[in-house]
């Protein structure tokens, strides 16, 4: 997600140094991660937003705390600006029918963070729609 933590337009980063952190809660599904949702994360702590936007559909949408982003290369472009070099905890993760919805915090560089609920519409094997809204 990459919703401003503050003003500005530009969202979450941090070092691309940083890995995912899985670390759900007692509520939380003990199974394992949709594969997009998980090479998604992947992507982001790895710093690689041409993998980030492989995870995505040719003409998937994100919707990003209300701004769309259309297509591989726009999500590319935005995942460029806003989300490479951010560190994800991935909090809680729900499958559902059509996707999974995660709990996760997303840390821009030197900050604490803030909760988000990233939900994923996946067809096929990709992410088809994401809905980014903060917790």
């Amino acid at each position: 997600m990459a919703a401003a933590a503050g003003g500005g337009g530009g969202l979450l980063h941090a070092t691309a140094d940083d890995a995912v952190h899985s670390t759900p809660s007692p509520a939380a599904p003990r199974g394992p991660l949709d594969p997009a949702a998980q090479r998604y994360l992947d992507a982001v702590a790895a710093g690689d937003a041409a993998a980030l936007a492989a995870a995505f559909a040719p003409d998937a949408l994100v919707i990003d705390v209300g701004r769309e982003i259309r297509g591989r290369d726009a999500i590319r472009r935005w995942a460029e600006n806003e989300v490479i070099g951010g560190v994800y905890t991935l909090l809680e993760h729900t499958p559902r029918a059509d996707g999974v919805t995660m709990l996760v915090r997303f840390q821009p560089g030197g900050s604490d963070g803030f909760r988000a609920h990233y939900h994923f519409d996946i067809t096929g094997g990709s992410i088809t729609k994401a809905t980014l809204e903060y917790a």
